[in-house]
Parts: C-alpha cells; sequence; structure tokens
C-alpha cells in the first residue's frame, strides 16, 4: 500500500525539537503531572503510592471505566459502549478510516485539515473529493458544492470541527444542514473534533454525535486537555460503528496504556478546571494575536472562533516553505508552512503556547519580516 508523505507531521519532525520560539505547537500549552495533582486537588502523598502499586497489566481493553465515563461527559448521549479508546486522535481517525472504507467508496473531506482525512481513504483506493474552505467564506463548506459532490457511492464526509489550521468553527445549523446532506445519502460523518470545547464564546459545542445517528467524533487528551505525552485518543460513536472499529483495533492494538488512562480518567473527572484554564489561555492568547496582526502591513489572517491555530496570510513574494525554512534558520521561530495544507502564501500559527513564548516569537517574526 503507498500513501502519500504526511507533510505537517515530516515538517514538526524536522524542525520542532530545534525552535527556540515554538509557535508551530498545536496543544493547549501543556501540564505535568505535578499540576495535573494539584488542580484536581488529590492529596499527593496518598494518590502516587496508589499508581505505583499498580501491577503493569494489559489493564481495561476497550478503555478504562473512569476514562471512557469521562469521556462520555463531554457528549450528550454518549454512554461507555459507545466508546473506543485509541493512541491519540491519530490512531482514532486511522481506525474509523481503516474499518469502514473500501475501495471505490467515495469519501469527501474538507481542506485545509489534517492530511489524514483525505491521504489514508485515498490509500485504500478511495475516490477522494476535496471540498475546499475558502478564506471569503471564513473557512466555513460550501453546502452547495458539498451537495454537488455527493452520489450513490458515498461512503463518508469528513469534516474538522472546530478547523485546523484556520480555527472557523462550523455553527450548529450548519451541522445540521451537513448531516442532512449525508442522511440522504445513507453516509457517515467522521468529525475530527480534537479542538471541540476550545472556543472564543462561551456555550457548548454540539458534536456530531450528537445530532446524527451515523455520526463519528474523534477527540483526544492532546489539544484540549493539555497532555499530548498520555498518547490517548478515542472514537465515539453508535455501537455498530464500534464494534467494526474493535474488529480491526484487535489487529494493530490490544489496549491503550494502563497507566495513561488513570491519569487521563483523572484529568477528565476535572475536565472543567482544565477547560477553564484553557480557555482562559486561548482566549488571552488570541487578543496578542490580534493586535500583532492587526499592526503588520503585510499579514493578515481570518480570525479564529475556536481551537489553537489560524493562518497567517502574507503578500511577499516568497513559497510558504522556505518563508517557514527561513523564520526558524534565522530567528528560531517555528511556523507550518502553508503548503502542509495544499496552501500557499500562508503560515499555521499556534497561539496556545505560554503567553511569554508568543509574545517573544511574534517580536522575532516581525523582525523576520522587515527583511523581506
Amino acid at each position: 500500500m503507498k500513501i502519500k508523505p504526511f507533510k505537517v507531521e515530516q515538517w514538526m519532525n524536522e524542525f520542532e525539537d530545534d525552535a527556540i520560539y515554538n509557535i508551530g505547537e498545536t496543544c493547549v500549552h501543556s501540564i505535568s503531572l505535578n499540576e495535573l495533582l494539584e488542580l484536581s486537588g488529590e492529596n499527593t502523598e496518598e494518590y502516587i503510592p496508589k499508581v505505583l502499586g499498580k501491577r503493569l497489566t494489559y489493564g481495561h481493553i476497550s478503555g478504562a471505566p473512569e476514562f471512557k465515563e469521562g469521556i462520555c461527559s463531554l457528549y450528550e448521549r454518549m454512554k461507555p459502549q459507545n466508546i473506543l479508546t485509541t493512541h491519540g486522535a491519530i490512531g482514532a481517525n486511522h481506525l474509523v478510516l481503516y474499518s469502514i472504507v473500501e475501495p471505490e467508496d467515495r469519501v469527501i473531506s474538507v481542506l485545509p485539515t489534517y492530511q489524514q482525512l483525505y491521504s489514508i481513504p485515498e490509500s485504500f483506493g478511495a475516490d477522494v473529493q476535496l471540498l475546499k474552505l475558502k478564506p471569503e467564506n471564513n473557512f466555513l463548506p460550501d453546502l452547495n458544492e458539498l451537495r454537488d459532490m455527493v452520489n450513490e457511492k458515498t461512503k463518508v464526509i469528513c469534516i474538522n470541527n472546530p478547523n485546523n489550521p484556520s480555527g472557523s468553527l462550523i455553527p450548529e445549523d450548519m451541522l445540521r444542514e451537513i448531516v442532512e446532506i449525508a442522511e440522504n445519502a445513507n453516509a457517515y460523518v467522521l468529525c475530527d473534533e480534537v479542538y471541540r470545547g476550545l472556543t472564543q464564546e462561551e456555550g457548548y459545542s454540539k458534536s456530531i454525535v450528537d445530532i446524527y445517528d451515523k455520526g463519528i467524533s474523534v477527540g483526544s487528551m492532546s489539544k484540549v486537555f493539555s497532555l499530548a505525552g498520555l498518547r490517548l485518543g478515542w472514537v465515539a460513536a453508535s455501537e455498530d460503528i464500534i464494534a467494526k472499529c474493535f474488529e480491526h483495533r484487535d489487529y494493530n492494538m490490544i489496549s491503550c496504556g494502563m497507566l495513561d488512562e488513570i491519569f487521563a480518567g483523572l484529568a477528565l473527572k476535572n475536565a472543567d478546571k482544565l477547560l477553564k484554564r484553557n480557555k482562559s489561555m486561548v482566549r488571552r492568547n488570541l487578543a496578542v494575536l490580534d493586535k500583532w496582526v492587526n499592526k503588520e502591513t503585510h499579514m493578515s489572517y481570518v480570525k479564529p472562533q475556536a481551537g489553537t491555530t489560524a493562518l497567517l496570510y502574507y503578500d511577499y513574494d516568497i513559497p510558504s516553505r522556505a518563508f517557514c525554512v527561513n523564520l526558524m534558520k534565522n530567528y528560531g521561530v517555528l511556523l507550518t508552512p502553508g503548503s502542509c495544507f495544499e496552501l500557499e502564501k500562508c503560515a499555521r500559527i499556534g497561539y496556545a503556547c505560554s503567553t511569554e513564548i508568543l509574545e517573544q516569537g511574534l517580536e522575532k517574526l516581525s523582525e523576520y519580516l522587515k527583511t523581506l
């Protein structure tokens, strides 16, 4: 099986470790285990010995009960039997697509988005159609274009809400229209929701599984909950979809890490506290980014509504990879080239790092712009 190089991950592999000012990172500023225990109110002297006394077995094969209960609390109608844990959302997306897509199925995916959603089904021999999100539409899907793409062979519509890299947020009424289109075609809707909950405005963001029986939600502990080091994600869906995924999961993993799921369960037990911390951080940092963009005459963007990322457009005559390589090598600032998302004249910024790093990175970026 041949598959295209995963552009964004290869970019990170090449440059992330050497960054001085990492404003390409997409997770909210990570927390330590000490911070997690402090935030949760656990007595460290009592909690840690309990964990250290655990025998390192495979644990619960489909996911630890406390972790799965915590995941269910993020949705309106999911129960533990609707949840299957995975090695990150990257494992969840791969598992879902591997389980439901067959050669010659039509798969419709938004673009730009995380490359898994279109390159994996393409590698299976699917008929992949790309629904391009445009800045003039605030990076929201054109539903008339979507309707034109759907045919009798459409198996799944892949969306990403909130969107990476643009930070757009599909409003509920539009999400319901997408469901109606999918329902008429008897198609699944796979929604990568790893940034769900990180909104600039208060209020509950509907999941695809809240409103569609053939909806499939993918989530993780990495972005919203600042715990990428646990490498945990999940699939939330109807029981028949979970059963299909479980059959395929048996071939590539037995279970997730027992200790990882213990800490993830503790985090989700205190999800409200983590979300309060992280929403405060992304809102504060977006204000910093917005002020910077407004003073830079050669830069523009569509202000994100949710998530941790934005696309910064520039009017210089330079390819996005060269723009970002020069910035990294000469100023130690990491952005992600638009070319990683099949775009040009732009770069993705991740603005949910520490406020200090964001401010310093933007200052260095301003210095770089003066040389162009």
